[in-house]
């Protein structure tokens, strides 16, 4: 930044006409402003102004650089400026990645009501099962469901995330239902493919507490949720799905749950950012916003199989 200083300094001088004019200008003594021009001439390798008793006149290089270095201060200034306001007021462009089944369920509906809240923010959404790196593909959130790992990143979350398991009632008159964890063995069990490779070992609680590890298999297995529901919906094995994936198709008794009496450990919902000084606001007023469509309770979750109020949401938290 003492370079583009120096900058500032030489363009001022060109304006004013002298040194001394240029140094009140900008609060500086005539002799620091004279050692910065110096310095910036010993930086450049160039003689920039040629010093009369009466004027300063730039050389043909000092008018190159003016010409160029004009454009760069002007937009510095634009863009300090637009900063500031930024820092005061929900303003630019918020880039939001998020998986593609929650997004396009409980995110994107939400959108416009956000869009109309705050009209000076612009939007630009990916939403793609595949894990993001926020911080070198410049996302400013993503909204991520899970355990988290990447101590780079800041999180808040926003809902619980409850998992069962499901199958549709026709799977099921013909399996029949599993009355343990241990009985999956023996069932067409649906896996999810992910980031941590393919998830065949499920994990059951019983009312007293014990655990239950079950490795299961299936002919069929995805990287997408949404085929792994369509399998299940279709009778074609046991599903491990998140509530908010499947509830209505629970409510609706197109999906049953199975071993309702053995639960599944909790994840979480979260809107993840990476980690930053200064959190713009518009990145700070979409979670808010988030947090409050969401409310204690998320839509998901709300009447049916699901009325247990979930935890409310936590402040910014290191992950």
């Amino acid at each position: 930044m003492d370079r583009v200083g120096d900058l500032i300094l030489f363009m001022r001088v060109l304006d004013q006409g002298s040194i001394s004019a240029a140094a009140r200008s900008l609060d500086l003594s005539v002799a620091v402003a004279s050692q910065r021009l110096k310095r910036l001439e010993q930086q450049l390798g160039v003689r920039l102004l040629h010093r009369t008793t009466r004027r300063l006149h730039p050389t043909p290089e000092g008018l190159a650089l003016a010409e160029q270095g004009r454009t760069l201060v002007e937009d510095l200034e634009a863009l300090t400026t637009s900063l500031r306001q930024g820092a005061a007021d929900v303003v630019g462009t918020l880039r939001l990645t998020a998986s593609a089944s929650f997004g396009r369920q409980y995110v994107s509906p939400l959108l416009p009501a956000f869009m109309a809240r705050y009209p000076r923010v612009r939007l630009s959404v990916n939403l793609t099962d595949e894990l993001q790196d926020l911080v070198s593909s410049g996302y400013d959130l993503a909204i991520r469901i899970g355990a988290l790992h990447d101590s780079r990143l800041v999180a808040r979350k926003l809902a619980i995330n409850r998992r069962v398991l499901c199958a549709s009632p026709d799977y099921l008159r013909r399996f029949g239902m599993p009355r343990t964890p241990e009985e999956l063995a023996a069932h067409e069990c649906l896996m999810l493919v992910g980031s941590v490779g393919r998830q065949d070992v499920w994990r059951l609680h019983d009312a007293q507490g014990h655990l239950h590890t079950v490795r299961v298999n299936g002919r069929f297995e995805s990287s997408l949720g949404e085929l792994l529901r369509d399998a299940a919906l279709a009778g074609q094995g046991i599903a491990h799905h998140s509530t908010w994936h499947v509830c209505n198709d629970l409510r609706e008794g197109r999906l049953e749950l199975v071993l309702p009496n053995y639960t599944i450990a909790d994840t979480g919902i979260y809107a993840v950012m990476p980690q930053r000084r200064l959190l713009p606001l518009r990145v700070r007023a979409f979670v808010d916003f988030l947090a409050e469509q969401f409310g204690d309770v998320p839509p998901w979750e709300r009447g049916g199989h699901f009325s247990e109020a979930g935890q409310s949401s936590e402040s910014f938290i290191s992950k």
